[in-house]
């Protein structure tokens, strides 16, 4: 039967069926790229999200314990006791959430010397944890709590005074 044209109808020219699944299998191979590549930005991201959200947890906590170090609040042992606890904690829930990809996130305080001496930045939270782990251990009232902030609370401005972001 003639084309509309005039001309002899034409099939299409045969395609070799392997062509199609090479095209199918390039484009979900870059789409998985594609996909990992977000995935893992959207991780990094977590991290740091994780991390200050700790380390915001770390500073009420601390607010709250310097009060009653001051003598600006009422010194309270449960309150004391939990403060301390999750000083403790996230000292150590801390330690994984700076791995080295997180180093080039925008909108954080944190310093690239983190992952210049990295060994020394974890010392710290390691310090903290056993500092805190001793006051919780020794405070059984305001004496013995006034006794043991001080070196609790040093910890923040070793790790602050060198690897964070002035404001």
């Amino acid at each position: 039967m003639p084309h509309a044209d005039g001309g002899p109808v034409r099939s299409p020219p045969k395609r070799d069926p392997q062509e199609g699944n090479i095209y199918m299998k390039r484009s979900i191979f870059v789409a998985g790229l594609l996909a990992f590549g977000v995935t893992a930005a959207i991780a990094q991201g977590n991290v740091v999200e994780q991390r200050q959200a700790l380390m915001k947890e770390m500073g009420a906590q601390v607010r709250t314990l310097g009060g009653m170090l001051r003598g600006q609040a009422p010194f309270d042992l449960a309150q004391a006791q939990s403060g301390l606890r999750i000083l403790a904690e996230n000292s150590q829930k801390a330690l994984p959430l700076f791995p080295e990809s997180s180093r080039t996130v925008e909108k954080t305080g944190a310093l690239p010397a983190i992952w210049e001496n990295k060994a020394h930045f974890d010392s710290i939270f390691q310090k903290m944890n056993q500092d805190a782990q001793a006051a919780l251990a020794s405070v059984r009232d305001e004496a013995s709590f006034k006794a043991a902030m001080p070196g609790v609370l040093q910890n923040c401005g070793a790790c602050h005074n060198t690897f964070r972001q002035k404001t």
